[in-house]
């Protein structure tokens, strides 16, 4: 099973257990985040549909904040006497998928099950 979620004005493709670089996410090393679903793929069928991506949960846990490689941005106007260097370093987190999930599994137990488990006798 795979999704595409967005993160950062950017989609990337998880899947459980992955671990992913992606534009800086205001959270603390060790804490868990939600992530929006916009397709999901569980090898059967293929899920697009905004009502049922709802219910689905990317979830994953900040594993590091850190800075990326140094870019070079250099501007030059040729016979004019006129260059500048600046470099940039991208704020970045790398995060590991912890779960994906179709649906809210809480939903999905209904009152007929739950009765059913209470008048079984236990067996001894």
């Amino acid at each position: 099973m795979y999704a595409i979620v967005s993160t950062g004005g950017k989609q990337y493709k998880v899947a459980q257990d992955d671990v992913i670089t992606v534009e800086k996410i205001d959270a603390e090393v060790g804490s868990k985040v939600e992530l929006p679903v916009l397709f999901l793929n569980d090898g059967k069928k293929i899920v697009t549909d905004p009502a049922k991506l709802a219910k689905a949960k990317v979830t994953a846990e900040i594993v590091d904040q850190f800075k990326g490689e140094k870019q070079l941005v250099f501007k030059f106007k040729k016979r004019k006497r006129y260059h500048r260097l600046k470099g940039h370093r991208q704020q970045l987190t790398k995060v590991k998928i912890t779960k994906v999930q179709a649906t809210s599994r809480a939903a999905r137990k209904t009152t007929k099950d739950a009765e059913a488990a209470a008048e079984a006798p236990a067996a001894e």
